[in-house]
């Protein structure tokens, strides 16, 4: 088994349909030429049209192959028993069906992408800010609601690393330092942000 090299970006900013917006459109340029430095192998992407739009942009510029991965569709990848008060909202309908559902697809993200490869691969992952914290969590063996904490801006690039017989190395956690500071933390509530 050969190291897996996963670039995992958020799509870039969309409108309340899916469809990414100027800002959406620019930072994925921006990311784009962001990973052009890169040995990029394969781009791969969720099915929401955000994420097709976004992973299209970054393949122009890779000159790489891009293609879906149902694994990466948006979805919540974890219900806590015991919802922390602060989140109890957000969770107010998921039934059990659902909840199982969003485990399922969990998995599947892990088991696809989570683990070494046949041969030395660079990868970039263009999905959504739930898995990408799914996989962040994963990588640092971190309980499952922990996913909970960590919040992803649009076209933050995070870096992990698979390697054969060792822990993954999480390399980059939503990084942002190709966009300037007007594009940054796109997709939040109004706050101080870095």
């Amino acid at each position: 088994m050969a190291t897996r090299h996963l670039y995992v970006v958020r799509h870039g900013a969309a409108d309340p349909f899916g469809k990414l917006t100027d800002v959406g459109e620019r930072q994925s340029h921006l990311v784009a030429e962001r990973l052009a430095r890169l040995p990029v192998d394969a781009v791969w992407h969720s099915p929401l049209s955000r994420a097709v739009r976004s992973a299209q942009i970054i393949g122009e510029r890779l000159a790489a192959p891009v293609r879906e991965a149902a694994e990466l569709v948006d979805h919540v990848p974890h219900v806590p028993e015991d919802i922390p008060p602060a989140w109890a909202g957000f969770f107010d309908g998921y039934d059990a069906a659902e909840a199982a559902a969003g485990a399922r697809l969990a998995d599947a993200l892990i088991d696809r992408f989570a683990r070494p490869a046949e041969t030395e691969t660079h990868e970039v992952l263009v999905t959504h800010a739930y898995q990408v914290a799914w996989l962040v969590r994963q990588a640092l063996d971190a309980p499952p609601a922990r996913w909970l904490g960590l919040g992803c801006g649009n076209t933050a690039l995070t870096a992990i690393d698979y390697y054969d017989g060792a822990a993954p190395a999480v390399l980059l956690y939503n990084d942002m330092g190709h966009l300037p500071a007007d594009l940054r933390w796109t997709g939040f509530g109004p706050s101080v942000r870095p």
